[in-house]
This record gives C-alpha cells, structure tokens and sequence, in this order.
C-alpha cells in the first residue's frame, strides 16, 4: 500500500516553509482506494516567487484549513503505506516539521522515485518531474500544483513498478532508504536537527544522556560527530539513538542560560571600543588596567560594526552620552526582545544594574504586572563580566525595548 504525495511550500527560507498545498492518492498497487487534495492556509506570506510558479495567490489559501485542521485526515489516509514523491525527502521533511510544530512526532518509510527512475530509465536528459514526464509521454496538466504533480508521479511510479519485471530493484531501493544501517541512523537522527544555538544532547536507547554540550549550531556539530573518524567519538556513535536538544537562540540568551547552568564558556574579547581625539576607534586591549575599553569585541569587524553604527547618530560625539546609554548599573527595568523562535518574546528583569531573572514567553500572552512575570522567570545564580558586556553590545544594537518594571 502506498501513498503518493506532493507538497507545494509557501518558499519561506529552510525549515521554516508552511504548506500552501498538499495532494496524497493512496494506492493498493492497482487503483487509488482513497485521496486527500487541499489548499492549506500557512499563516503567514506567499513569496512571490511561488505565487508566480504556482499561480497560488494568498486570497486563494485564506479561507483553506490551516494544518491542524487537516492533520488527522493526513495521519489516516498514510497510515500503514509507503510514502511515495518526486524527491520525497522535500515532502517528507515538509511533514514532519508541520506535526513537530503541533507537538506530534511523524514517521513513515518513504521511496523516491528519482533514483528508482536513475535505475530503471537510464541515461535520461533530466530527472526533474516535468521534463522526465514529458520524455515519456506521461500526461501532467496544473504543474507545481500539488495534484497534478501528484498525479505525474503516480503515472511515473506505476510505469516504473512495470519495468521492474523481477520486483528486485523497486524493494532494493525501498530496503536501502529505509535499512537500519548507520548512514540512515545518522540521516534520521540528524535531519530535523536545527542550524542553531542550544545545547543538544545525544541519549542511549533507555534515554540516558551520555553526551551534552553547547554548541554553535546543532545541526552542523551533530553530523561532525558522526563523521569524525577520532576514537574519542566511538562510543558515543555506537551508542546514540535519539537526540534532544534546547535552543538558546541569541548571543544573549545563550550566556543567560549558560550562567543560570553555572556554566562557564569565557570569550575571547581581544578587541575593544576606546575614545580618542574625539572620535572612536576599535584596537587590541592592552593590560594596561588604566586604560579600559567602553566595550569589548570578539573580533575587529564586529567593532568596526559598532563604531559605524555609533557614528550615525550625532548624540552620541558626546561621550558621556554614550556611556550612560549603555550603561545599566542603576536601572530598574523589564528588557524585552526576541526570543529562541518564532513567536516567542525573550524578557530580562532588571534591578538596580543587575539581570535576576529572565524567561520567555508567547507574543498573545499579556505580562502587564511583576505577578504574572514571577510565574514565568528563571532566576539568574551567576552572572559575569562577559555577561555584562553582551548586554552593553544588545542594548547599542537596540536589540531590547526597555520599559519601567511593572508592579
């Protein structure tokens, strides 16, 4: 039993596509027995790239249902089949990160009908769904439309099972994508995985955590881990079954959550802001302990970033100006700024000059008064010189808006 899909996106950058259009025929291997085709409201823009190419406006998708509304149709027409497409790993991944967003854990095993078609039809021209289509005489009419590419690919699969006279290279190709074998381990593992800040933590079969860091980005750090040929990541490749991870999301959230940890991971400053001859300049700090920069910088064009920022605004040729702009060591303030993801506000409470507490919360969630806050903050048992500084730099980035503490 298969189910042949095909997923229009609304061409948001990766991993944050919505889909705008979606088309799956389940197929017994002898006709379509069922079929679910829809518009789907993403909840947010169109670009206009793929309304062009997809002649799907955004008046079209208002009025469709948005994804939670069709997600349990999508869960019973797939369940127990193969999920077939054109490059399935773009619809596959299109799924799952739409029902991770509703907290629901998505898994199929799917077969591409690229490479199968790369080994059945060789030496085509092109691959690309409409062109191999064509070639072979294959009917597609409203194409980038999700149904009528999921109808090409359907014509496509069933041509192709036909060819496959001893049924080897269709099952090869579905034992292969979907074996247990430490490439697809490292695959599934892995590609869900964010290209962002956070700690991850890979875990054993029963869940115990046997290695964790804070890493760059997570994505990017995990499959360094299980393509590095050192014997010191060994174990932890044999032994990783699952991986969790948690985002921190900015600089300064970063260094919120990693002080609240009692984690130290001390930056290299070696550049700082100074003020000389009436104007500033970015150089090497000394150990010259009498001559302090105003800020510090992990690297030249980061401050150089700053000075050019700084020398836009004419208030600040006055030192003094600036400093006490940037300066929090008095202010009682509630600090709010943009949070690990989508929809979600960072908050910093403020009491004279020091960061005690901080926490998030969603952009329809009201905080008007210090009790509601209390609910939601974490409060801060570290804090250091390094800290300060990172906030200085947000702060002159205008990365928060800065409000009286509420009562």
């Amino acid at each position: 039993m298969y189910s042949i899909i095909d997923i229009e996106s609304n061409g948001a950058g990766y991993r944050q596509e919505c889909i705008i259009d979606i088309a799956i025929f389940r197929y017994d291997g002898q006709k379509i027995v069922d079929q679910f085709i829809s518009l789907v409201n993403p909840e947010s823009d169109i670009t206009p790239f793929v309304q062009k190419l997809t002649n799907i406006a955004p008046k079209m998708v208002k009025t469709a249902p948005k994804f939670h509304e069709i997600a349990k149709r999508i869960v019973e027409i797939t369940a127990n089949t193969t999920l077939v497409g054109h490059n399935i790993d773009f619809d596959y991944r299109m799924l799952r990160q739409s029902f991770q967003r509703l907290g629901y854990d998505f898994k199929i095993n799917t077969l591409d009908t690229i490479p199968l078609a790369k080994k059945l039809i060789p030496d085509e021209v092109s691959y690309s769904l409409g062109k191999l289509v064509k070639s072979l005489g294959i009917p597609l009419t409203n194409h980038h439309r999700a149904e009528g590419d999921a109808r090409a690919t359907l014509e496509l699969f069933k041509l192709l099972v036909s060819k496959d006279t001893e049924n080897e290279i269709v099952q090869n190709q579905y034992d292969e994508s979907n074996a247990k074998t430490y490439i697809n381990k490292i695959k599934i593992l892995t590609q869900d995985l964010p290209n962002e800040k956070g700690f991850v933590y890979f875990q054993d079969e029963a869940g115990k955590i046997i290695f964790s860091d804070h890493v760059q980005d997570i994505n990017k750090f995990s499959k360094k881990i299980f393509n590095s040929k050192s014997a010191k990541w060994e174990a932890i490749q044999r032994g990783v079954e699952q991986i969790n991870y948690e985002l921190t999301g900015t600089e300064v959230i970063a260094k919120l959550i990693l002080n609240s940890k009692g984690i130290r991971k001390r930056d290299t400053l070696a550049f700082g802001l100074y003020h000389r001859s009436n104007k500033y300049i970015v150089e090497k700090n000394k150990l010259n302990k009498a001559d302090k920069p105003i800020l510090k910088f992990r690297s030249f064009t980061q401050g150089s970033k700053a000075v050019q920022f700084i020398g836009r605004l004419e208030k600040y040729n006055d030192i003094e100006v600036f400093k006490n702009e940037i300066d929090f060591k008095k202010r009682n303030e509630l600090w709010l700024g943009q949070g690990r993801k989508l929809g979600e506000k960072l908050f910093l409470i403020v009491e004279n000059g020091k960061v005690l507490s901080y926490g998030f919360y969603d952009l329809f969630t009201q905080i008007q008064t210090l009790s509601k806050l209390s609910k939601l903050k974490i409060d801060l048992q570290y804090q250091s010189t390094d800290l300060n500084n990172e906030l200085q730099l947000a702060l002159l980035r205008g990365d928060f808006e800065t409000l009286p503490l509420p009562k």
